[in-house]
């Protein structure tokens, strides 16, 4: 694997540099070699992400490849600057408060130490205040809806983030998407406004060396430069980041250090799992035999998401069956048994040796 990424790379630099010099037949067979190499990857890897970026890379290969020997274009001509704005969206949060977010406490205890207490009262704050969070472990545990609770408690404007997205076909392009981002960021702050930059599957970014194919490390460079900027010396600028990922140990240590703040977002004790039960089903119709304790204790392992995927299999059924066979005026009550019927089907989401992993990783690096 090391060794195919690295002559991926070297394939890929070399096809950039002759695509620059306009030297297409050499920039076209060196576009071809590392499309091959791709594939060979994308063979030998089980990481979803790595291979979205392989996969990635091959479309954007072939579709230079297919211009040069087309004679679309007489040189290379990397994406303009303001391109970067496309990786990431400005946007609202969702419309999420503290008390939507069932247990986490430990989680939102960090997030207002270092968000929301700042941003009410920064003169209490002397030496600063943590501006990197990381938020890790099992997707569907509610990492996406704590960064957005905390942008909804300060008012402040939501940048979201995927980071796979950021990486780019062209090398020099990717760092240049993370410089945008955070330009404009510090715009908005600058205006008065805080900001939480929220990125998902930072590991994508930030993944060791020996899987770097085209402008990994450079993106990974710029990101770390970026965040130091943060710590601007003798003024505490409201940019917060909180990065997200399933996959810590991805992580390079470098990138770590940056995060003062490391949070383990747990799978739902028990119960947090019953407080699920009860606050997803809160507007359905449930029969009187749905016992929620035993739902608690037979969903141990399953994420949030999974309990709501769960609720919603439930109500989708009752409704089905209604609209199959037209008896009475309205659905019939979510039983006990098809709760049970649906566990039979819908199992968790995360395997116990990846969630073995997100612990051991917890023992070494949390801080919360």
């Amino acid at each position: 694997m090391r060794e195919l990424e690295r002559l991926a790379a070297e394939r890929a630099k070399e096809a950039v540099k002759y695509d620059k010099l306009g030297m297409k037949a050499e920039a076209v067979a060196n576009y071809r070699e590392a499309i091959k190499l791709l594939l060979k990857l994308i063979k030998f890897t089980e990481d979803p992400i790595l291979r979205r970026v392989y996969e990635e890379k091959i479309i954007e290969y072939k579709e230079r490849m297919d211009a040069l020997l087309g004679g679309e274009v007489e040189t290379f001509q990397p994406q303009s600057k303001t391109q970067g704005k496309e990786s990431y969206l400005i946007t609202d949060p969702p419309p999420v408060k503290w008390e939507d977010i069932v247990g986490l406490d430990e989680a939102k205890k960090a997030i207002r130490e270092c968000i929301v207490y700042p941003s009410l009262r920064p003169e209490f704050f002397p030496l600063g205040w943590p501006r990197g969070i990381l938020f890790f472990g099992p997707p569907g545990c509610g990492k996406t809806m704590l960064a957005a609770a905390a942008a909804n408690e300060i008012d402040a404007v939501f940048m979201q983030v995927d980071a796979s997205t950021v990486m780019s076909k062209w090398l020099g392009e990717s760092e240049k998407n993370i410089a945008a981002l955070f330009d404009e960021a510090r715009r908005y702050e600058r205006e008065g406004r805080p900001v939480i930059i929220l990125i998902d599957e930072v590991d994508s970014l930030t993944t060791y060396r020996e899987n770097e194919v085209g402008g990994e490390a450079r993106a990974r460079n710029q990101l770390l430069k970026e965040m130091d900027g943060l710590q601007d010396k003798g003024r505490t600028p409201r940019i917060y980041v909180i990065a997200a990922t399933n996959k810590p140990w991805l992580l390079d240590e470098p990138f770590i250090r940056r995060f003062q703040k490391r949070i383990y977002i747990p799978l739902p004790s028990y119960e947090n799992r019953l407080k699920m039960f009860k606050h997803y089903t809160r507007r359905l119709e449930l029969d009187n035999d749905v016992d929620f304790e035993e739902l608690a204790k037979i969903t141990e392992g399953y994420s949030g998401a999974d309990i709501y995927q769960i609720c919603m299999e439930a109500q989708l059924k009752v409704v089905s069956e209604f609209f199959e066979k037209y008896q009475g005026e309205k659905p019939r009550k979510i039983t006990m048994e098809d709760f049970r019927e649906i566990l039979r089907r819908v199992k968790p989401s995360i395997s116990p040796e990846s969630l073995k992993k997100l612990e051991e990783w917890a023992r070494k690096f949390s801080s919360n």
